[in-house]
């Protein structure tokens, strides 16, 4: 529920905090104090739309921050978790508007979209009145609240559930039928792919091979005389390397009688002569082998020549041509088993359409028998509102497109038929603001149990009415405040003394600006503020007197 609105700069109040509680709270004062700022502040924090207009003369920015309860409202705390927006059982809200026209919205500190602000709104205040941010008015909140009447939610979730099946159902075999001509074509162009894949044959680990003993054949002149060098330069008539080393190996050995120091020296040479035996015996056998067979060299070139040829058609590296083909091989097979046959998936579509159809008419069958029920009551409670003609309705209508929905097969709306004689009329197109009021009063009179919104406002419900009626209005409205917060604007004095709470709306003028005030009163300025709306400026004895036994009577009640 609403718990504070803190309101600086804007329009015409410089500074005002508000506390809120549960029950039932009026506002009043005279006409043109500034009752509907109040409502017009908090539209601003719920995210409606904002511009410099918003802000009081002399002011660079606007502000009004919302305090909120959501303990007890489970679809925005879902909503706050959802959006990482969380902070407890609390939420703040608050909006700056700035004189540029720009404006900041923010949830618990952190800075949001205003569209996201306005979707946190709807869940926690419903206001009724002149105002387009009116919930009744969105007919996907007409089906809701048609459904929540009628217990629907078990039968609501079958037909989602039993929609999207048929719906999952129908691409599938959508997905058949569209993809078959493609399998077809796609099977053709990986047949003529494999054959030439399959003609190539490349081995795994082929290329790295074929490759390398065709660099060393197209080198094999510069290969022969560079190993003939190096074999000459260590072994040539004893001039080479091989022949100086062991020369040297000698004379050392020789020495080593004097000096046995040298005898580190000479195992290291000894070793190194193994090894330079070993290598001019690899190098012999190496040039043995270098001898280039014409016909094998032919065979190398071409075999390179059509591997590249083929990884360019592919545009892979030559070296992914074997796993390229084990890949298309496999595409192959998984395209040549078609899974489900057409009539599988046919009749499987044809299960599940018939699974919505059930769950769609039982939904529908519930709702037909609740929209009765829904119609008698409202039409009752609005007769009693100063509206003793008026007949409501709630029609189920096709949907606009003559498609099922996840939400049903068809559409709710609400409708009113002003007085006898008059056309239906959805209730959208309700010229009146105080019939709109009114109406949506009788609505959520007779939806009590089955309402989730916290807070309602309503603005000028009164509005055209009094006597009586406007003893009713306030006896239905005080009755709202037994479950849930009720804020109401009114200027009728039967609907104000039915209020557990009530605020004073008035417009103070300075010499240099003028500006709106809001206090909460007490039980005795209570009886002064009725006696005023009772009396106007001729307030007597007589008058505080019935304003006092009006306070009683409610409170009694």
């Amino acid at each position: 529920m609403l718990v504070g609105l803190r309101i600086e700069n804007f329009a015409i109040v410089e500074a005002a905090e508000l506390e809120f509680e549960t029950g039932l709270t009026a506002l009043t004062g005279e006409t043109g104090a500034g009752k509907s700022l109040v409502v017009d502040a908090l539209l601003l924090a719920l995210g409606e739309r904002a511009g410099a207009e918003s802000i009081r003369v002399g002011a660079e920015q606007a502000e009004v921050t919302a305090v909120f309860d959501v303990a007890g409202v489970p679809a925005a705390l879902a909503w706050l978790d959802e959006n990482d927006l969380a902070d407890g059982s609390d939420c703040i809200l608050r909006r700056t508007v700035r004189a540029d026209g720009r404006s900041r919205s923010y949830v618990n500190g952190r800075p949001v979209a205003a569209g996201l602000l306005r979707e946190l709104g709807q869940l926690l205040v419903d206001i009724h009145g002149q105002h387009a941010y009116q919930a009744l008015l969105r007919p996907a909140a007409q089906r809701a609240l048609l459904d929540r009447f009628a217990g629907a939610g078990t039968l609501l979730d079958a037909v989602a559930v039993a929609h999207a099946r048929w719906q999952a159902a129908g691409r599938a075999l959508d997905e058949a039928e569209a993809s078959a001509a493609g399998r077809a074509q796609r099977l053709e162009q990986l047949g003529y792919q494999l054959d030439e894949l399959d003609t190539l044959a490349l081995g795994a680990g082929e290329w790295p091979q074929i490759d390398a003993e065709l660099r060393r054949a197209g080198h094999a002149q510069t290969l022969v005389e560079g190993a003939a060098a190096a074999l000459q330069a260590l072994d040539e008539d004893g001039s080479g390397a091989y022949g100086q080393l062991a020369h040297a190996t000698g004379q050392l050995q020789r020495l080593t009688g004097f000096d046995e120091r040298l005898t580190e020296t000479v195992t290291l040479l000894d070793g190194a002569l193994a090894q330079l035996t070993e290598a001019v015996s690899a190098l012999r056998h190496y040039l043995d082998g270098l001898e280039v067979d014409p016909a094998r060299l032919r065979w190398l070139e071409e075999r390179v020549a059509a591997v590249m040829a083929l990884a360019r058609k592919h545009q892979v590296a030559p070296a992914e041509l074997a796993e390229l083909h084990g890949a298309l091989r496999d595409e192959r097979a998984a395209l040549e088993d078609v899974g489900l046959p057409r009539a599988a998936l046919e009749q499987a579509q044809r299960a599940a359409l018939a699974d919505y159809e059930a769950a769609a008419a039982a939904l529908t069958a519930a709702r037909g028998a609740a929209a009765v029920r829904l119609a008698d009551e409202v039409s009752e409670c609005i007769g009693g509102l100063g509206m003793p003609g008026a007949r409501f309705e709630v029609a189920l209508l096709p949907l606009d497109d003559g498609t099922a929905s996840a939400a049903g097969a068809e559409r709710v709306e609400f409708r009113i038929l002003a007085n006898a004689g008059d056309t239906w009329r959805p209730l959208v197109r309700v010229a009146s603001g105080g019939e709109l009021s009114r109406i949506s009063l009788g609505i959520q009179a007779a939806t009590l149990a089955q309402g989730e919104i916290p807070t309602l406002i309503f603005d000028e419900v009164d509005v055209g009415i009094g006597g009586a009626v406007a003893e009713t209005v306030g006896r239905l409205l005080r009755g709202l405040g037994a479950d849930r917060q009720v804020l109401c604007i009114t200027h009728l004095p039967q609907v104000a003394a039915q209020a557990h709470h009530h605020l004073r709306v008035s417009k103070q003028a300075g010499e240099a600006h003028t500006a709106t005030a809001v206090e909460r009163l007490p039980a005795g300025a209570r009886v002064d503020e009725i006696a005023r709306m009772l009396g106007g400026l001729n307030i007597t004895e007589r008058t505080r007197a019935h304003a006092a036994e009006m306070l009683n009577a409610a409170q009694q009640s």
